[in-house]
């Protein structure tokens, strides 16, 4: 198939939750062979594993998610903040040492994080999942001006109110609270559709966005601007 994504192989982690089904939809449409992973990427030996299972890739989708604690921070307990860290954070660098080697080797290669916009502003009740969330784009910076110089462009998506299952099941959507809500935080007025979501992630995938350097890209419609 052709299209902008044509000839790249794309590892797409936990391709079964959050965005990934709808990622692998759509970076397939633009011709990408996706190599969609639903091994759990937790558990300290298993980046390695997905990533020698998928062979040589040019495009590393980092889709990590698990529900979001909505604990008083005060009453955060450990466990808590260490299985967060765990899913959220703890994958990144395993990923990266995974797949970085063979990038190098290649000349080029990509690295998209699918973070979260509540990084980027504050939300009650968050502590444990915002820290997580900010730790994976404080990364996605800090090795995205260090491994442009090995040809390897590493870069963030931000996202809110974004349609997915993980954190915007039917049963919250069609809560009129919830539609509310909406109407009052977000811009847009309604939720950014997982295609649109998907199809800008496409985009940070091709050759078109190789200027892109450790940034950090919000899609929320417009609950954050920076």
């Amino acid at each position: 198939m052709s299209g902008p994504l044509h000839g790249k192989r794309i590892l797409v982690t936990q391709a079964g939750e959050f965005m990934g089904p709808t990622l692998c939809e759509v970076l397939a449409e633009h011709g990408a062979q996706v190599v969609a992973s639903t091994v759990s990427p937790t558990e300290p030996a298993a980046a390695e594993a997905l990533v020698a299972a998928a062979g040589e890739v040019d495009v590393l989708v980092a889709n990590l998610a698990l529900p979001a604690p909505s604990t008083p921070a005060v009453d955060v307990t450990d466990a808590e903040w260490r299985q967060t860290f765990a899913t959220l954070v703890d994958p990144l660098p395993r990923l990266v040492r995974a797949v970085v080697p063979g990038m190098t080797a290649r000349g080029h290669g990509k690295i998209l994080v699918i973070g979260s916009a509540s990084a980027l502003r504050g939300m009650r009740r968050a502590s444990t999942y915002s820290a997580a969330r900010g730790a994976q784009l404080a990364y996605v910076q800090a090795i995205g001006v260090e491994l442009a110089q090995q040809n390897i462009k590493v870069n963030a998506i931000a996202q809110n109110f974004v349609d997915n299952p993980t954190y915007f099941p039917q049963e919250v959507q069609r809560n009129p609270r919830f539609q509310d809500r909406l109407k009052r935080e977000v811009p847009l007025g309604r939720l950014v559709s997982a295609r649109e979501d998907a199809q800008f992630a496409a985009y940070l995938c091709s050759d078109a966005a190789d200027c892109f350097v450790g940034q950090v890209f919000p899609v929320c419609g417009g609950w954050v601007t920076r």
